[in-house]
């Protein structure tokens, strides 16, 4: 049995979705910050991918010591539990962990030097998953089927207004969920040598060039969607300009790169997104 923790979210329906051995368990009913409950659920597991975050990223800012108890405290107490065990953990980060001011894709052995109180807080639970030797799967820009993302956002304004404005200053990798699920369940599977790693949709784009994408798959006008800059719209957390990860470490740990954006863009809607 595989027990995702946190997973009511997202990537956690599409894992359980993917495989009958998933156990997706929601945060109201497994607290990664609780020691003893922790030790009692990943009791019998054959493996752990860690889906539960505290991902309200502006929040975060004036929230930073809960956001450190789940992003950081929780991955460390699911992390030595497994270790106990001899349980392999996956747990899942972000590209939120790196300044955001390259030029070229991140590396894994990149430095990092997060610019918000959600990435400070990622990293740190990343250095104790990686010291009780489990794996790190960074990801950025993630949608699906299950909650709240950027694709469910533009398909409902698309139904309410004639024009929206998007940032066109800020790239990265649209990530399909239900690809990075098939990819964590190969991760479990193959438990590469390399245990820091970042799995993101193939390309690049813009939050503009993904809004007008998201259009095209509606039928709708991509026209409609207008670029503006990330200074139109202030937020409590800087956005990183720049969020690529390179998928040269995933693909050299021998396992599956996940397919373009664009192409796992049309699939979702295929499939009934």
């Amino acid at each position: 049995m595989i027990l995702v923790p946190g997973g009511r979210g997202q990537l956690g329906h599409d894992l359980a979705a993917l495989s009958d051995d998933v156990r997706a368990l929601p945060s109201s009913e497994l607290d990664i910050t609780d020691a003893a409950a922790v030790s009692a659920a990943v009791r019998g597991a054959s493996a752990v991918i860690n889906c539960a975050a505290y991902t309200a990223v502006d929040a975060a800012e004036t929230d930073e010591d809960r956001a450190f108890e789940v992003n950081a405290v929780g991955p460390g107490l699911l992390a030595e539990a497994c270790a106990e065990r001899g349980i392999p953990l996956v747990h899942v980060s972000t590209d939120y962990v790196f300044p955001g001011d390259a030029d070229r894709p991140y590396e894994p052995t990149d430095a990092t030097g997060p610019r918000t109180a959600y990435g400070r807080t990622k990293l740190a639970g990343e250095q104790r998953v990686l010291a009780a030797g489990g794996w790190v799967a960074r990801t950025a820009w993630v949608y699906g089927v299950s909650g709240n993302n950027f694709v469910r956002a533009m398909q409902n304004l698309e139904s309410t207004r004639d024009t929206l404005s998007v940032v066109d200053d800020q790239r990265g990798s649209p990530t399909w969920s239900a690809d990075l699920a098939a990819g964590l369940l190969e991760l479990v599977r193959v438990r590469p040598e390399q245990r820091l790693l970042h799995a993101t949709g193939g390309g690049d784009t813009t939050w503009f060039g993904f809004a007008r994408a998201i259009f095209e798959e509606l039928g709708a006008d991509p026209e409609r969607v207008k670029p503006c800059t990330t200074a139109d719209f202030p937020r409590p957390a800087p956005r990183p300009a720049y969020s690529v990860l390179s998928g040269k470490s995933w693909a050299d740990a021998g396992l599956t790169p996940l397919r373009h954006w664009r192409e796992a863009l049309a699939t979702a809607f295929k499939n009934g997104f």
